[in-house]
């Protein structure tokens, strides 16, 4: 429950940091703040003891516990239950072991309806895993009488086949929810106040994958309580995997580990954010323009959220034109340089020279590009 209340705090904080950043446009951040109204809402339901409240959340974020089914069943069960596991459902030895404190059976009938039910609604073996996984007792259910309904429900509601897929393979308990005592009440509670099918489903599915950034995020080692946090998970938020490994390879392209690009990314998500054409042109001018390390970006990954025309190019020109006139003779560090205010900058690089160098101000005004 502490774990909902962070969750529901971090949907608001994001939504209204993306707003005023101009990341959500009027209507997502409206969206985005009405799901919010409506789980904090139930968040208070639910500390208010209601349970029939419960249920309803349970729909778009169940995190429900497996419960120990004590049992008087045979070592020999146990046996087959852990093989059957192994052999049918692809799990490890471990995995296997643990799921069958929760489950026995001694023959492979009931257990072999249940997996192709799932397989006959689309399921793929690795969502099958994940349900088995969660909810170890649905292989001894009856999938016409105890699945068939809820799956017949969902889809009467405008859910896809892939849909239902997603939502019980990564929500398993719903399963274990009765659909005209709980499902049912949620949904209509749900649809009552987001308005339609299609809004409700996609609130499921953000929540869902909110749900999932949020652990992802936080397995990174960002603290929740940081501006940090909500940057990381609208990074991730707009992102596919794919999208991810791509830029992820264009800093390997440079010469960084996997572990440091996450360090980079851990200090600020902005790297991450950044297009693979801006990475690859702004890591070419520090590394092949300005001589620079590569490992730079590691430490000052800041520098990916500057612009190359405006900020990086214009500055090195500028540096660049007062050493070669033998003005400054001071290293100075280029990324601090480069992250000064503006008119830090003006006041340290430009003004003091205007006799020596007039031409300095028009230049750095012009945003020259900067050669070799």
């Amino acid at each position: 429950m502490q774990s909902l209340g962070i969750l529901l705090i971090h949907s608001q904080a994001t939504a209204e940091v993306f707003f005023r950043n101009g990341l959500y446009t009027v209507g997502e951040f409206f969206f985005q703040y009405r799901l919010y109204d409506m789980l904090n809402f139930l968040y208070k339901a639910i500390h208010h003891g209601s349970c029939t409240v419960e249920t309803h959340i349970a729909l778009l974020l169940s995190s429900g516990r497996l419960r120990y089914i004590s049992s008087t069943s045979t070592s020999n069960q146990h046996s087959f239950t852990v093989s059957y596991l192994i052999n049918s459902c692809g799990f490890s030895p471990e995995a296997a072991l643990s799921a069958s404190k929760y489950v026995h059976f001694e023959n492979p009938r009931k257990a072999d309806l249940v997996i192709s039910f799932f397989k006959n609604h689309g399921f793929s073996q690795s969502q099958i895993a994940n349900v088995i996984r969660d909810h170890p007792g649905v292989l001894v259910s009856n999938p016409h009488k105890t699945l068939l309904p809820k799956f017949e429900f969902f889809h009467s509601k405008g859910f896809t086949t892939s849909d239902i897929a997603t939502v019980l393979s990564r929500n398993s308990p719903i399963l274990k929810r009765s659909l005209k005592n709980h499902i049912i009440p949620s949904y209509v509670f749900l649809e009552n106040f987001l308005g339609t099918d299609g809004n409700t489903i996609t609130a499921v599915r953000r929540a869902i994958r909110f749900k999932e950034i949020v652990e992802e995020v936080k397995e990174m080692g960002f603290n929740p309580l940081g501006l940090s946090f909500i940057l990381a998970i609208f990074a991730m938020r707009g992102m596919k995997k794919s999208t991810w490994e791509r830029k992820v390879n264009a800093y390997k392209r440079w010469g960084l580990s996997e572990e440091e690009i996450l360090v980079a990314f851990g200090r600020s998500p902005h790297c991450i954010m950044a297009s693979e054409d801006k990475i690859m042109r702004v890591m070419d001018f520090l590394v092949n323009k300005m001589g620079l390390e590569a490992s730079l970006i590691v430490k000052r990954p800041n520098l990916l959220t500057l612009s190359l025309e405006k900020r990086l190019i214009p500055r090195a020109s500028v540096i660049q034109v007062l050493q070669s006139k033998g003005l400054i003779k001071k290293l100075f560090y280029l990324p601090a340089v480069f992250e000064d205010a503006e008119e830090l900058f003006l006041q340290k690089f430009v003004m003091p020279y205007e006799k020596e160098a007039s031409e300095l101000l028009q230049l750095y005004k012009e945003r020259l590009v900067f050669s070799e």
